[in-house]
C-alpha cells in the first residue's frame, strides 16, 4: 500500500493541456482535460492505440517499459501491460470509432489495489487543421482517506501523458529536445 501511494505522489507533473478536476468528492471524482494536437483525429486515435508505447512515460507502468502496453481497439480488448510471466490489465475497451471515440472502463495505476473503477473517453474532433482531443476519466468507489485526495494527482498524471501524446504526434518523440 505504501508503495501504491509513493506512486500516487509521483504524478504529480506540470504540462500544457488544460486540465480540470471537473468534480470530486469522498466517493468519486470527474477529470478533465482537452488538449490540441496539430494532426487529425485519423492520425491522433492511430498514435495513441497503435503507439502507445513511443509516448507513454514508462514511470507510469508497472514494468517501467511502456513498449510492454498495448491496446486492443475493440470492445472487450485490453489495455494490457505484459512483461516475462507477469500481466496488467489496465482497462477494457468498450467502444472504438477510430478517429472519432475511445471509450475504456477500469482503474489505472495505483487506483487498482483499491475499491474503485473508472470510465476513460478519448473523443477526437476536427478543429482548426488539427486535432481538438477531450479526455474525461470518472473514477468512483471508495477509498479511507476520500476519493478527492487522489483527483489532482490524477489529472496530473493524464495532462502529462496527453502532453507527451501531443509531443510525439507533432515531433515524433514525447519529449521535447532540451534547448
Amino acid at each position: 500500500m505504501r508503495a501504491a501511494h509513493l506512486f500516487t505522489l509521483s504524478l504529480i507533473a506540470a504540462c500544457p493541456a488544460a486540465a480540470a478536476v471537473a468534480d470530486s468528492a469522498a466517493n468519486g471524482f470527474t477529470v478533465k482535460i482537452s488538449i490540441a494536437i496539430a494532426a487529425p483525429p485519423d492520425e491522433v486515435y492511430q498514435k495513441l492505440v497503435h503507439n502507445i508505447g513511443d509516448w507513454w512515460s514508462p514511470q507510469h507502468t508497472f514494468s517501467r517499459d511502456s513498449h510492454n502496453l498495448t491496446i486492443d481497439a475493440r470492445p472487450m480488448g485490453c489495455w494490457c501491460e505484459k512483461f516475462g510471466a507477469a500481466a496488467v490489465r489496465h482497462m477494457e475497451v468498450i467502444a472504438a470509432v477510430p478517429g472519432k471515440a475511445l471509450v475504456m472502463l477500469g482503474a489505472v495505476g495505483p487506483l487498482q489495489a483499491m475499491a474503485v473503477t473508472g470510465s476513460m473517453s478519448f473523443d477526437f474532433a476536427a478543429d482548426k487543421g488539427g486535432t481538438k482531443l477531450d479526455v474525461t476519466y470518472a473514477v468512483g468507489g471508495y477509498l479511507a482517506a476520500g476519493l478527492n485526495t487522489l483527483a489532482n494527482p490524477v489529472d496530473a498524471a493524464l495532462a502529462e501523458q496527453l502532453t507527451r501524446l501531443k509531443n510525439f504526434v507533432e515531433i515524433g518523440r514525447p519529449v521535447p529536445p532540451t534547448q
